[in-house]
């Protein structure tokens, strides 16, 4: 019996990194979602976001995902109790595509 060397589900293929520019956002107090225009991006990759540098006080990134071929959403948190802005900047993604996936042309 032939040993098989993929797994059906969880191999990764590929992971890249790409800063994306994202704009200021208007986070009311119970949290807002920001879509993101990235060529490339495929409706399953895996992705996490940071920003490097400091965020608006009281805001995070609770969760950020592709939500349609080459847009990402990323939602934002916000502890304050009132209305506050999202940082604008270069966030990076790293972005993790399964083996089932093909590589993206701008990939770095």
């Amino acid at each position: 019996m032939a040993l098989q060397t993929t797994v059906l589900r969880g191999n990764i293929l590929n992971s890249f990194i790409m800063g994306v520019p994202v704009t200021a956002t208007t986070v009311a107090s119970s949290g807002a979602s920001k879509n993101v225009s990235v060529p490339g991006l495929q409706v399953g990759d895996a992705v996490k976001v940071t920003l490097p540098a400091a965020q608006t006080t009281g805001v995070g990134i609770g969760n950020a995902y592709v939500s349609a071929a080459d847009t990402l959403t990323i939602q934002f948190t916000n502890a304050t109790g009132s209305s506050a802005s999202a940082a604008a900047g270069t966030y990076t993604v790293v972005v993790d595509r399964a083996e089932s996936l093909p590589l993206a042309s701008n990939a770095v």
